[in-house]
């Protein structure tokens, strides 16, 4: 039998420490429930655009914002 062992990473999400298995930013997004929501992304305080989301690996210590547009005046 075969068994795969997910590493967690201790980063920081919004301000929120958590433990997540996402490797990449955009399986972050999914895990969080911002799969379907139009946001704007950064790491350690870089712009991620949407088309580079699955290319940004996460590493321990990451801080990640996600920030969706807000209607209204």
């Amino acid at each position: 039998m075969i068994t795969t062992t997910t590493r967690l990473r201790e980063i920081t999400v919004n301000g929120r420490a958590l433990a997540s298995g996402a490797e990449t930013l955009a399986q972050l997004l999914v895990e969080e429930g911002f799969a379907d929501i139009k946001v704007a992304t950064a790491v350690n305080g870089d712009f991620v655009a949407e088309r580079q989301r699955a290319k940004v690996r996460l590493a321990d210590g990451d801080r990640i914002e996600v920030l969706s547009a807000r209607q209204g005046g």
